[in-house]
């Protein structure tokens, strides 16, 4: 038997000895691998925290003491670890499974869910007081586990700035692995460390305070030998910064050496001071792809751990790479363009530009609501700013859109990667609300194009606009196409829609990739005698009001179909449109219902599960036929 199988609670890895740990660590691994390489998943960056997880287990007691981790994307080792090394592990991200990131319905041990960066600090701070306060264990230990990434955020800023008036006692672990630190510096600084956590430094402390007592001068010897200490280290180690924020630092240490994890861990468990263990570890460790190419097995495709090649299926064509090879020609031209990318630029398509017209593309970290006021300010200097953030992660940024660019009318044109349903990654990946909070914004152009042709043409037209653009998009398209072949050959009029086929009785009225299922629909609408109109409305925001008058003339009933939640969105925009103007016309809203989404195997299930399928719109038209004719 497998010692992991032995794993049913993490008291469980509390008992076992040094040789045993080093196996568990090899068998999880290994697990990993198998199970991204079925259904994707974030292979490398778990990989990489595999001995951290462990100590964190055999050091803290969870559920009781809380492990909060920051994204929460490498709590695979986590979940194995707590109980759910089972089938729906092995079904992880896909329906029936278990998410990709920590989900407290899923366990106890999930203390908070989390699938956005820079967030566990601030959870970690408010679990803090409420034990202070509150709680009923009030000697329990609140870890916060960061990646050095998350230093970038404004929010984990802001946490820092509020630590130690929330608390005294609070554990954070800054994952270090990416940026490097001389060895020399290292190596003194485990020396130091070694020294201040030893029980012989502990113990000679402690004599000299008993020997200088209360009085005067020996509380001024001991805050002068702390000034010492604090002067030495601040030269040598990156250790004053943390520490002007009231941080004990430690660090950096080996996050792959369990055993020394360990002694540090339990140190700072029952240290007074909030503690900030700096741990470096080497990102998709113990796979040699994944070590060599980190940011390419981040977040790996089914079928593709294995893969040498990196690259999407054939038949599917990536609409960042579209975005990044057509904006490097636009930035050849122009130097005024500029490229802002928060963090992402390999997963919006912006590492070509970068590699190509390197001063023309800004990558300022995982800080989304920085990337858009920064946009807005070089719009106002006369730039041409293209800000390109996942659609889950603008709304991070919404006030900066409403109060830095639309209230000033900023020609930045936002590319919103993963605009959608985000299949796998779950409820707080889905980019479905894009269009609903945007649609109330004043100045806001808001479309989809309903393919990758259509998104170059939409891409270069915007440029004409002198508006604040917001183009979304899904990850991919499924269909063979050369990009090569692919260019500028169609200017699109600010909010003028495309009809696709003419018909009688119903028309549908689509949003970019929904098109697809307009089509499908149509078909099985024919074997019932009906003859639909499609309509590729494109804009969101301005719509086209001479072909909605149009349709309203001609047809009986308006099927709207949008990648967005109906709350607000494109359905609800075209119902306001209808109810303004005094028009009476029957209208069927398909869309994602009024709840978060839960990841799914494909697509085509998530769509079945609510309603979305071409059999669910094609029957509630002829539903909706049959009691208009009765």
């Amino acid at each position: 038997m497998n010692i992991l199988d032995t794993i049913h609670t993490p008291r469980d890895v509390k008992v076992l000895s040094k040789g045993q740990l080093k196996e568990l660590a090899n068998e999880i691994r290994q697990i990993l691998v198998d199970v991204t390489a079925t259904n994707g998943g974030h292979l490398a960056s778990n990989l990489g925290i595999v001995e951290l997880t462990i100590a964190l287990h055999r050091v803290f007691e969870s559920p009781r003491d809380k492990l909060i981790f920051d994204v929460s994307h490498q709590t695979y080792v986590h979940k194995l670890l707590t109980g759910r090394n089972d089938a729906k592990f092995r079904q992880i991200r896909m329906s029936g499974g278990y998410s990709g990131f920590s989900d407290p319905t899923e366990s106890e041990h999930d203390a908070f869910i989390a699938g956005h960066a820079g967030t566990a600090l601030s959870v970690a701070l408010g679990f803090a007081y409420a034990r202070d306060h509150i709680g009923d264990h009030k000697d329990s230990c609140i870890v916060a586990i960061l990646g050095d990434a998350s230093l970038t955020c404004g929010m984990t800023m802001e946490a820092l700035n509020n630590l130690t008036v929330t608390t005294k006692r609070l554990i954070v672990i800054v994952n270090d692995n990416k940026f490097s630190i001389d060895k020399n510096v290292g190596a003194i600084s485990i020396h130091l460390n070694k020294i201040l956590i030893s029980g012989f430094y502990k113990a000679v402390t402690n004599a000299i305070k008993k020997m200088l007592g209360n009085g005067k001068f020996g509380k001024a010897v001991v805050r002068n030998v702390r000034k010492l200490k604090r002067a030495i280290k601040s030269i040598i180690l990156p250790a004053s910064y943390f520490e002007y924020y009231g941080l004990r630092y430690f660090g950096p240490i080996d996050g792959h050496d369990i055993a020394k994890l360990e002694e540090i861990l339990e140190f700072c468990k029952f240290s007074n001071v909030p503690s900030l263990v700096h741990v470096k570890t080497v990102k998709g460790n113990g796979y040699v792809d994944a070590i060599h190419f980190p940011e390419k097995f981040h977040g790996v495709e089914p079928e593709r751990a294995y893969n040498e090649s990196f690259t999407l299926q054939p038949d599917t064509v990536s609409y960042g790479e579209v975005l990044g090879k057509e904006l490097t020609k636009l930035a050849q031209k122009d130097k005024t363009i500029i490229g802002v990318v928060a963090a992402m630029a390999r997963g919006t398509g912006l590492s070509y530009l970068r590699n190509h017209c390197p001063d023309q593309c800004i990558d300022v970290g995982i800080a989304e609501e920085h990337a858009v006021t920064f946009s807005a300010a070089l719009a106002k200097c006369g730039m041409r700013p293209v800000c390109a953030i996942y659609s889950t992660f603008l709304q991070r940024a919404f006030d900066q859109v409403l109060h830095d660019v639309c209230l000033q009318n900023l020609p930045v044109i936002f590319c919103l990667d993963r605009a959608g349903i985000a299949v796998h990654d779950g409820v707080t990946h889905h980019g479905i609300f894009d269009l609903s909070y945007l649609r109330l914004i004043p100045n806001a152009v808001i479309l989809q194009p309903k393919d990758i042709q259509e998104f170059v043409n939409a891409l270069h037209s915007a440029f004409e606009w002198h508006r604040p653009v917001f183009l979304r998009y899904p990850k991919s398209y499924n269909r063979n196409m050369d990009l090569n072949a692919l260019g500028f050959s169609q200017y699109l009029p600010l909010g003028k829609a495309e009809k696709i086929t003419e018909g009688q009785k119903v028309c549908f009225l689509t949003l970019g990739n929904m098109i697809d299922l307009a089509s499908e629909a149509r078909k099985e609408l024919e074997n019932f005698g009906i003859q639909a109109g499609i309509v590729n409305m494109i804009f969101a925001k301005p719509m086209d009001g001479e072909i909605l008058e149009d349709i309203a003339k001609n047809y009986e009933f308006v099927v709207t179909l949008e990648d967005n939640v109906l709350s607000g969105g494109f359905g609800s925009a075209v119902l306001e449109f209808y109810n303004d103007n005094g028009i009476k016309i029957n209208i069927l809203r398909h869309g994602w219902p009024d709840r978060f989404i839960k990841h799914g195997t494909s697509l085509d299930i998530l769509r079945m599960e609510h309603g979305l399928s071409v059999t669910d719109i094609t029957s509630k038209i002829l539903s909706a036929l049959n009691v208009c004719n009765s």
